[in-house]
């Protein structure tokens, strides 16, 4: 046979093979005899987690200039959900503790159960003391770089009971990882675990030994670890517990130290996660860090914060789809976000949960294959915090008569942790006006979750449209919904 007529049968064959592709993946959903249950949360009284209406999808032509839609193909996927969830903190785990038992019933419930709570799958928790600790501390004694004297005491008390309590109201498991922020004081320069500091080369390897010790420890408490993150806030010199690597650094310490020697304790499994900072600086770390092949082998993904804000950049989405397209086989993660500057004078105000459904939908949207929240609680004041960080949480405990308070950030987390199920895909969905924000996904079990957030004061009519078939439906002011098609 000819070249000619070999190229020919290839274009032929490979002309064949897409239709069919695609006729696989459209035949996974169809439109009919399905309906849509309109689930919306708004700041008025009583409007949360609330079913709205049951609609039924009807022929729809080409849609008019002028008409609002939300265009959904599921037949377009991409990435895959890993889950949703927050951080279990010391801070979180000790205000746990001073709850009433029915009310600490009433937490793992709201947040862990998959159908009377909000589902959560995904956890992350520290490893030493954060800012959110009552007190620095740490697991070695100061200067024992063998790591001889390791010790996990300090969690049994609150947090590991907590995390277990939480993977319990789970359904016995939590998709969690573990971030450090900072190494013993006598490993860095400044020889502090505040106020930045960098680890000296010479403890390049005891605390990458310390990494292994700490995920056997909580392994042996019976609490499986995940991944790692290699250092939080690497950027930062912060007035509490932290640590400074420059790109550079990183890269180094995962290719020489962290990365081998988790192989070596057989811990090869654990999905490592570099950068877990800003959005801001993010492409430039991730290219740095993922285009030396002796490191990229190790990582599973970048880890991402959103307090660009503090800089004036505003909340950089761009770097998250450039480095997406740069590194499409590397993972996407939200590993921390909260609303800074606690004032229990604001804990109802609306738009808490609106930058949370801001973030989420555009992280998402970028290629974002998981979303972590900061505490999951924290008390009437924003903390325990050791240095005076408060800051706000979806769900705050008033110690004083021991109530639960639900911020909007709960509702807003909820209408995608509740009924974007891990392991779905998303899929293809665009608002034909910016005043609508959406994704959508197409969960295991069938159905397809397509979010809608109208951060407006205005009352927007629209359609949800799926290949020529289409709902009518109204997004009210400052309001969140999750269509359920199914």
């Amino acid at each position: 046979m000819s070249k000619k007529a070999i190229f020919a049968c290839f274009i032929a064959g490979s002309l064949l093979q897409i239709p069919l592709v695609n006729a696989q993946v459209k035949a996974s959903f169809s439109t009919t005899n399905k309906k849509v249950k309109v689930i919306v949360s708004d700041n008025e009284p009583g409007v949360k987690f609330k079913t709205t209406e049951t609609l039924k999808f009807e022929d729809s032509a080409q849609p008019g200039e002028t008409e609002v839609s939300v265009f959904v193909d599921p037949s377009k996927s991409f990435q895959t959900m890993l889950g949703i969830g927050g951080a279990l903190t010391d801070a979180s785990a000790e205000v746990f503790y001073k709850l009433p038992k029915d009310k600490q019933k009433e937490f793992l419930t709201a947040y862990y159960d998959k159908d009377k709570g909000i589902g959560y799958t995904m956890a992350r928790t520290n490893i030493q003391s954060c800012d959110f600790s009552s007190e620095s501390y740490s697991y070695i004694k100061e200067g024992d770089a063998s790591l001889k004297t390791f010790n996990i005491s300090h969690d049994r008390a609150y947090r590991i009971p907590f995390i277990k309590a939480a993977m319990a109201a789970a359904g016995g498991k939590l998709t969690l990882f573990a971030s450090p922020w900072s190494p013993p004081a006598f490993m860095k320069d400044n020889n502090s675990v505040l106020h930045g500091g960098k680890l000296l080369p010479k403890y390049y390897q005891s605390w990458a030994n310390f990494y292994g010790k700490f995920i056997r420890a909580y392994e042996n408490e019976g609490v499986p670890i995940w991944g790692l993150t290699v250092q939080n806030e690497p950027m930062a010199s912060q007035t509490w517990e932290s640590c400074k690597y420059t790109a550079e650094e990183q890269r180094d310490f995962v290719k020489n130290f962290l990365g081998p020697t988790l192989q070596k304790q057989g811990l090869a499994g654990k999905k490592l996660i570099v950068w877990d900072h800003n959005r801001d600086l993010l492409y430039q770390q991730a290219s740095t860090i993922l285009e030396d092949p002796a490191a990229a082998k190790y990582i599973w993904g970048v880890g991402f914060h959103w307090y660009e804000t503090w800089t004036g950049a505003g909340q950089q989405f761009e770097s998250l789809r450039r480095t997406h397209e740069a590194f499409p086989n590397k993972n996407l993660i939200f590993t921390e976000g909260c609303i800074e500057k606690f004032d229990f004078a604001k804990i109802n105000d609306w738009t808490l949960g609106e930058r949370y459904g801001l973030s989420m939908i555009n992280d998402f949207n970028a290629g974002t294959v998981a979303w972590t929240d900061w505490n999951v609680l924290l008390d009437e004041k924003g903390g325990p915090n050791h240095v005076g960080n408060f800051c706000f949480a979806p769900v705050h405990a008033d110690l004083h008569n021991g109530s639960l308070i639900y911020t909007s950030s709960y509702y807003y987390l909820g209408h995608f942790s509740k009924y974007i199920q891990p392991g779905a895909k998303r899929v293809a969905a665009v608002a034909s006006r910016d005043n609508l924000l959406t994704t959508a996904y197409l969960n295991p079990n069938g159905n397809l979750a397509v979010v809608v957030m109208n951060k407006t004061d205005e009352k927007i009519d629209y359609s949800l449209w799926i290949k020529g078939k289409a709902v009518k439906t109204i997004s009210q002011p400052h309001s969140i919904a999750t269509l359920i098609v199914e």
